[in-house]
């Protein structure tokens, strides 16, 4: 039975897919009788299956060689493109984490969108977002992958957008949608200039070439920088991270599939690609800058928020550039570790986080308080997605960045500080935010806040639950280094790292001795934090401000280059009509010489080039015969 699930595996997707189209007809309002509420139901059943179906096959992949499934697609002028599927356990296993995590959010969002309108349509969109990532982790094709991120990204542009009656909802899918678009278009130069150079799209086969390939270090840099710069848009790193807190204020069940697994869809491509873009050292230095600028930048930037979803968007920026690091640094298994920890407690973290939202009227974190005694569930799971995501040990992420840290410990260990420093910022951040929340008395916007509702608090212990249990399933699967020669020194580091973090954030936000708000001593560096790095301003100023300029240059062209070529023949249209007009004077053969002479002169045009020569030729002849009288002067 695991073997023939296993040979099945590329179907998974199919079963999201479905859920999406049998949820159409209670998208638009088709069937009004029974409200939209079975569209959710429907893809509720149909990802339970998919998750069944990929967590019965995950045992068999264990052990084994990656297997192929190659599906003719097109093949025409020499251009042969096959939909190329390699079902492994890396496969399989990121295909239980995507179906698992949707499973509990749409369980989640029965709760939170109980009486919203768009209810079909959401649930519609989540299918396909699920369809979509499980294609993407399938697909062993760089082509068809790059057209699976194009499709997730008109996913996020339509979910952040679906309460598009609200003008900051249009505006954040808009940025979104913009925002990637930057990247996408030089992600699709890399795509289409690695193919004349290589000779396939497939990443196997990439990945053989790469090991001796011999190419211009130059234009390998150029295509290599093409290639991360999808990535980059995708994993919300600077300066391409703004999308991703505009994108926030789409609904927060999709927001659970953003942050923990769509963002790290283009880290998937990224780590796909590390043997291509090994091939060239300044590459692999521009990703690890990017990392480090994007970790230490949105740690920084995560403190000095207030409002409760910024904080957690910039901490997915945190993570995933650490994820760049690793992929620049070439410790790829390092890197798939921190996409999994990452994702399940960054899922943990946004349901908790929703939670709040969901029956509180404000998301500023300064105005909120003493929620501890009444939303223990929320509480709880806080910190545990907390504890999850910073170095503490023994939840997911301490191995994971155990195993980032300690395989660039001997080659690096500057960068080993870095992501010391990283983690104990985080572990500052989530702290600040679960103390101004949970913490201390409750204020009068906290004053009535109740537990949510089982719908949205049952996934919440669940995730919860497998966020504790995860070194174990981790170690079950023999991913974990054992004691014998784990590097003592590293584990130390991350430990007190986040001890400090925490501590030191503890202090802070729930004592009496540092005055609220926390303001810094130079007031230049707190807006300088506080407003992103004026990172929105400087996009005003750049590429907002060119894309102005030149649609105003091309509205300029259409309207009086363009348009005004068409007006003139339109002109002369008319002119020449109302001239016929008015020479008609009904004889036939007035009609018949004016068609003669019209035949003649388009004859004359027409044959220019096969007698107009013969007449030039003539006519230098017979000035060559004309006498040269001289001018006679006088001496």
């Amino acid at each position: 039975m695991s073997h023939y699930l296993l040979e099945t595996a590329w179907l998974v997707p199919c079963y999201a897919l479905m859920g999406a189209i049998l949820a159409i007809p209670w998208s638009p309002g088709i069937l009004y009788r029974t409200g939209p509420r079975p569209a959710g139901y429907v893809n509720l059943i149909m990802t339970f299956l998919a998750l069944i179906h990929a967590a019965l096959a995950l045992p068999a992949t264990w052990g084994q060689a990656a297997s192929e499934v190659h599906i003719p697609w097109l093949s025409t002028a020499g251009l042969n493109l096959t939909i190329d599927i390699e079902i492994s356990s890396a496969s399989i296993g990121a295909m239980v984490v995507i179906c698992g995590l949707n499973f509990l959010a749409q369980i989640y969002a029965i709760g939170y969108m109980e009486m919203d309108w768009g209810w079909g349509r959401f649930y519609s969109l989540l299918g396909m977002f699920e369809a979509g990532l499980c294609a993407l982790v399938l697909c062993n094709n760089l082509f068809f992958s790059y057209v699976i991120l194009e499709i997730l990204t008109l996913g996020t542009y339509l979910l952040v957008g679906l309460w598009f009656s609200q003008s900051l909802v249009v505006t954040g899918a808009r940025d979104a949608f913009l925002t990637k678009r930057v990247g996408d278009l030089f992600l699709l130069m890399g795509v289409l200039a690695i193919f004349p150079l290589a000779g396939t799209w497939n990443y196997t086969e990439l990945a053989e070439w790469a090991t001796t390939a011999e190419v211009n270090p130059t234009l390998m840099t150029l295509v290599g920088l093409g290639l991360i710069a999808g990535p980059m848009g995708k994993c919300a790193q600077f300066p391409l991270h703004l999308w991703l807190d505009e994108a926030m204020e789409g609904p927060v069940p999709s927001t659970i599939l953003r942050n923990s697994v769509v963002v790290a869809s283009g880290a998937w491509v990224l780590i796909k690609l590390q043997p291509v873009l090994a091939l060239s050292p300044m590459v692999s230095t521009v990703m690890v800058t990017i990392g480090i600028v994007t970790a230490i930048g949105a740690s920084l930037i995560a403190i000095a928020q207030i409002d409760i979803k910024r904080c957690l968007s910039y901490s997915v920026s945190v993570y995933m550039g650490l994820v760049f690091i690793a992929v620049g640094t070439q410790q790829d298994e390092a890197a798939l570790l921190l996409v999994l920890t990452h994702a399940v407690s960054a899922a943990l973290l946004v349901m908790s986080t929703g939670a709040i939202v969901w029956n509180s009227i404000t998301q500023d974190i300064t105005q909120l308080g003493g929620l501890w005694s009444r939303r223990p569930v929320s509480g709880i799971t806080f910190v545990v997605g907390t504890l999850g995501l910073i170095g503490f040990p023994p939840l997911g992420s301490f191995w994971a960045l155990l195993a980032l840290a300690d395989g660039i410990w001997a080659t690096k260990p500057w960068l080993v500080g870095i992501i010391i420093a990283v983690n104990a910022l985080t572990a500052f951040s989530l702290i600040r935010e679960f103390c101004l929340v949970f913490g201390g008395k409750a204020q009068q916007m906290s004053e009535r806040s109740p537990e949510v509702s089982w719908q949205m608090s049952l996934p919440m212990i669940v995730l919860m639950g497998f966020t504790l249990h995860l070194p174990l399933i981790l170690q079950s699967l023999s991913l974990l280094p054992s004691w014998a020669i784990l590097n003592k020194d590293v584990a130390l580091l991350l430990v007190w790292s986040s001890i400090f973090g925490c501590s030191i954030s503890g202090v802070i936000y729930l004592s009496n001795m540092i005055p609220k708000p926390v303001r810094l001593p130079v007031q230049a560096l707190q807006n300088l934090i506080a407003y992103d790095f004026y990172t929105p301003k400087l996009y005003r100023m750049s590429i907002v401000l060119s894309v102005d300029l030149l649609s105003k240059l091309v509205d300029i062209v259409d309207r009086f280059v363009v348009d005004g070529i068409v007006n003139l023949v339109g002109l002369v249209s008319i002119g020449s009509g109302e001239t016929l007009k008015y020479s008609t004077n009904g004889k036939p053969q007035f009609y018949a010489f004016t068609v003669l002479i019209g035949i003649g002169i388009l004859g004359m045009i027409v044959t220019w080039g096969f007698w107009g020569n013969q007449f030039l030729d003539l006519m230098s002849n017979s000035v060559s015969l004309v006498p040269n009288f001289g001018i006679l002067k006088n001496n």
